[in-house]
């Protein structure tokens, strides 16, 4: 009889703590893209990977100069020349490609850099929501697949709102 209590009480705390929780929803991509600070951003990034390829484009001409001088004077060149040409021009390549892989490394890190301060908002954004609207967990569903979503608890537009963007007419979830 003891053993049927405990189990009844255990059974009805169980029920009330899950009746307190509430899960909802947020496309975080959607509303980063509809901010207008992102077109800002992206305009950084793109100046930024600009003066990237110039740099590159220097490089590569000179690796090209190089070469050509190369084709033009080999057959008159001396064997330790055209060797010290080679090792030049596989030093030269061996530039490029490292330029290549550096070059992508620190786009990736300034666009994250410039994007910090969008997932910020957006982060606080999403808190003032949740709280405001009791909700006790938020889920993103950018990169997630879920099997199904009650587009009621979905709290993407009151995020957007609350933002102060204007969601797209032919947009609106």
């Amino acid at each position: 009889m003891k053993s049927k209590i405990i189990f009844i009480c255990i059974a009805l705390l169980s029920t009330i703590s899950i009746a307190q929780s509430k899960v909802g929803t947020v496309d975080s991509e959607y509303i980063i893209k509809l901010m207008p600070e992102t077109a800002i951003v992206s305009k950084r990034s793109q100046a930024y990977g600009a003066r990237l390829d110039s740099s590159f484009s220097i490089k590569v001409k000179e690796y090209q100069t190089k070469i050509d001088t190369l084709n033009k004077n080999e057959k008159t060149m001396e064997t330790s020349a055209k060797e010290s040409t080679y090792k030049e021009l596989a030093e030269m390549e061996a530039d490029i490609k490292k330029y290549q892989l550096n070059a992508k490394k620190l786009m990736k890190i300034k666009s994250d850099e410039l994007m910090r301060p969008l997932y910020k908002k957006l982060s606080e954004a999403i808190a003032l929501v949740s709280k405001s609207e009791n909700y006790t967990q938020i889920l993103t569903i950018s990169g997630n697949e879920f099997a199904y979503l009650d587009v009621n608890f979905d709290i993407t537009e009151l995020v957007i709102k609350s933002l102060g963007i204007e969601i797209p007419v032919a947009e609106k979830k």
